[in-house]
């Protein structure tokens, strides 16, 4: 090998081991919040119950939210179904927004409603994308 051709593929294997990194830390990133949305609610089941009631859903609902909040998490941090968690969790953000941050008159209000448009935003690259080679998603395709 030249030398041309060894500082290309030592390139490449950068490139791809930051590609790699970025992926697994920006599913984890995303999923971080989710996984704490959910333990806080099963501490404060509650009052988290009233809080899904004032956005006009049944309390009911809350194990499921909980449930989808952390495995769902889970699944994103393992890279298992990424494609599919990351446009439920889109769609979830959306539904958030729209139902519980809708006051924009309000700054927090206005804050939360725009923070839950990019995190939307940014399931939709992943979903767009896939998990990246540091998944189980990668893995089954490979095996």
């Amino acid at each position: 090998m030249t030398t041309s051709t060894l500082s290309t593929a030592q390139t490449s294997t950068n490139s791809n081991l930051f590609a790699d990194i970025a992926d697994l830390s920006g599913r984890i990133g995303l999923a971080a919040i989710f996984i704490l949305a959910g333990v806080n609610k099963l501490q404060n089941y509650e009052g988290s119950a009233q809080y899904l009631a004032m956005g006009g859903l049944p309390e009911f609902l809350l194990p499921l939210v909980i449930l989808f909040e952390i495995g769902g998490a889970l699944a994103l941090i393992v890279g298992f179904h990424v494609r599919l968690a990351a446009l439920a969790f889109a769609a979830f953000s959306l539904l958030t927004a729209a139902l519980y941050h809708h006051n924009l008159a309000d700054q927090m209000q206005f804050l939360m409603f725009f923070k839950n448009l990019a995190m939307a935003g940014g399931f939709l690259v992943l979903a767009a994308h896939g998990a990246g080679r540091l998944s189980i998603d990668k893995r089954k395709k490979t095996i």
